[in-house]
């Protein structure tokens, strides 16, 4: 049976990324800073922010238009060094 390669995708791309992580005074504050580095400009409307349940976890979506591959891993890499973020989906 012959491998299928993932779909590609094309860019520019409104692209959405859920970022995980404890919640914290600064956890936000952190993610935002890291996106407007690398995707300036990213429509705040689209924000979405949802708490777990016992209120220890935060997930915030973004979406960005995305420019490339680099870009992405660039924002990937940026996120998980803060040492705030656990987890980018």
């Amino acid at each position: 049976m012959a491998e299928v390669d993932p779909p590609k995708i094309e860019f520019p791309c409104d692209y959405p990324i859920k970022v995980l992580g404890r919640q914290s005074d600064d956890f936000h504050g952190v993610v935002m800073e890291v996106f407007e580095r690398h995707a300036p400009g990213f429509d705040r409307e689209t924000i979405t922010i949802r708490d777990s349940a016992k209120g220890t976890f935060c997930a915030i979506t973004i979406t960005i238009t995305a420019t490339g591959k680099e870009q992405l891993e660039a924002l990937h890499q940026d996120l998980l060094a803060t040492g705030a973020v656990q987890m980018v989906i």
